[in-house]
């Protein structure tokens, strides 16, 4: 007695998922086994001639009126008739099994089609299969499809394109051809070059790669032949540009290798430029790490840039180099003879710090150390008079703050003000500002909405709240929340665990850390009343500072 008779499947290309959708319909409506099944690609590898890639995820430019073929659903339909007359039972599968006939298709294994169809055999005669992912058939196709992911995944990272210039073009003003190799570890140059074309749309470019090639004019993408590696364009000045720029930013300090080599495999270093600067600057990473590490550390010297400080009008500066600003209210433009007598040392200090720090609003209005300066409707600095005992910084300034030029004016300042009141501190006889003096901000709608301030934004004001700090030369200060204790202290505080307890500065002042109002305002509505309870008894802690009921000037 003879055995089941063989079935032969070719299929036109390594990717041809919609021949073996058709195959296997018709394979499973004769009921042939899969181990009576052998599966193979017509051709040479598989190559192709340049043609249209009908993929509908181009850009809107790129669509043909005609769309191609319907993707595969959840539900096989009916295929090509086994016998005349006759047709293919519709075949019902798992959605999952859909996506993971896309994804393992694209594997380079050429036992991928005799597994897959092997899934699909089970499927219908098991139909347990699907509530079981330990079995050996579903682990491997999963394999299959992670590994196609991941090398997709490496296509759109390490790609580099190099221009390629036509001298013989017909337009010499037309824009180069850029031109890049990669070797791929699956056959995945169809599916990822819809990525490319969506994200370089308006430059020509090609990919080209030893198993088929895709070409992007402007407004069809194309697939093409295999090529060779020399076929790509030399190396060119900006790449030499972008060998100089990794050099510049290699930190020998935060060097992984074991990371790095897994994020970039080995395998394609030899098509990436720069990787071959990564042996060399690995082997001088311990000794320049211990070189920085034995450096004499030094403290930074931020000062006030002249070129942020308007030299003329309002405010200029002295001969000794101190920001000189606007007279202060009731002293500019008063007759000598109605100024009354001569102030006393005290004021007349008093009268030079408010002429400073009218002079540091205008400079911080023109500040552009960082971004936020650029959209923010003007800067705001502190209120209250110098020579207070206290002051309080909080992070930056709110939409409100930002359109009214003062501090601690919107729903936050009104916590506050409420809070002064219950301590019995007058607001008049305390200074308050915030760390940054710009409202930094996101867009949501016509709303701006609060960002928080990073690092570095921070450390570019810092030495705006340093300058108001000398100004006001307060005994104490009290840090509404993490940034401006950062900027206090100069160091990361944790408000949870340091709330309520007195900090010293470098400088010798005390710094109390508790939250920010508007912290208390984010709160459910049910934890706000014990919220602010505990906040009250924050701040008590500074009563004995401004002398129990208010305080005053030193």
């Amino acid at each position: 007695m003879s055995g089941p008779a063989s079935r032969r499947v070719v299929l036109a290309g390594e990717t041809d998922l919609e021949g073996f959708r058709r195959a296997a319909r018709e394979l499973l409506a004769e009921e042939i086994a899969p181990g009576q099944v052998t599966w193979s690609v017509g051709g040479e590898g598989g190559g192709f001639e340049w043609g249209d890639v009908p993929a509908a995820d181009l850009p809107p430019q790129s669509r043909a009126p005609a769309g191609r073929p319907p993707d595969c659903d959840a539900r096989a339909h009916a295929g090509s008739p086994t016998a005349p007359g006759a047709t293919a039972d519709p075949v019902k599968v798992p959605a999952a099994f859909v996506e993971l006939c896309r994804s393992a298709i694209l594997h380079r294994d050429a036992r991928r089609f005799g597994l897959l169809y092997r899934l699909l055999w089970r499927l219908r005669h098991e139909p347990g299969l699907r509530h079981d992912p330990l079995d050996p058939d579903w682990l491997a196709a999963s394999a299959m499809a992670r590994s196609v992911h991941r090398d997709m995944h490496k296509m759109k990272a390490f790609v580099r394109f190099r221009p390629l210039l036509d001298a013989e073009a017909s337009d010499p003003s037309a824009p180069p051809m850029h031109v890049a190799w990669f070797e791929p570890g699956h056959h995945i140059v169809e599916a990822v070059a819809p990525f490319f074309a969506r994200r370089f749309a308006t430059l020509r470019w090609a990919i080209l790669t030893p198993e088929g090639s895709a070409r992007w004019d402007g407004r069809r993408l194309l697939l093409g032949p295999a090529a060779r590696r020399e076929d790509a364009p030399p190396p060119d000045a900006g790449e030499r540009l972008w060998l100089t720029y990794y050099e510049s930013i290699f930190n020998p300090a935060r060097l992984k290798l074991a990371a790095m080599k897994k994020e970039m495999p080995r395998r394609y270093w030899h098509n990436l430029p720069e990787a071959r600067l990564i042996g060399p600057l690995a082997a001088r990473a311990a000794a320049r790490s211990e070189a920085m590490v034995a450096r004499e550390s030094a403290l930074p010297r931020r000062r006030l840039p002249r070129t942020s400080v308007p030299l003329h009008g309002t405010a200029q500066r002295t001969e000794a180099g101190d920001l000189e600003g606007p007279a202060p209210p009731g002293e500019a433009g008063t007759p000598e003879a109605a100024r009354g007598p001569e102030p006393t040392g005290q004021a007349k200090a008093r009268a030079a710090a408010l002429r400073k720090l009218a002079a540091l609003r205008q400079a911080t209005d023109r500040c552009r150390e960082c971004p936020i300066g650029e959209h923010a409707t003007q800067s705001v600095i502190g209120e209250g008079p110098p020579g207070a005992r206290l002051m309080l910084v909080g992070e930056q300034p709110g939409d409100q703050e930002d359109l009214r030029g003062r501090p601690f004016v919107g729903p936050a300042g009104r916590l506050l003000d409420r809070a002064l009141a219950e301590l019995g501190w007058s607001r008049e006889t305390v200074y308050v500002t915030n760390a940054v003096k710009h409202f930094k901000f996101e867009l949501r709608g016509t709303r701006r909405m609060h960002k928080t301030p990073g690092q570095r934004e921070a450390a570019a004001c810092l030495h705006w709240l340093e300058s108001e700090i000398e100004q006001v030369q307060p005994q104490a200060f009290v840090a509404l929340g993490a940034t401006a204790a950062r900027s206090l202290l100069g160091r990361a505080v944790g408000v949870t665990s340091e709330r309520g307890r007195w900090l010293a500065r470098e400088d010798g002042r005390r710094v109390l850390v508790t939250q920010h109002p508007s912290a208390l305002l984010r709160m459910p509505a049910g934890e706000r009343e014990a919220a602010y309870a505990a906040w009250l008894a924050d701040l008590a802690h500074a009563t004995e500072l401004l002398g129990g009921t208010g305080g005053g000037e030193a």
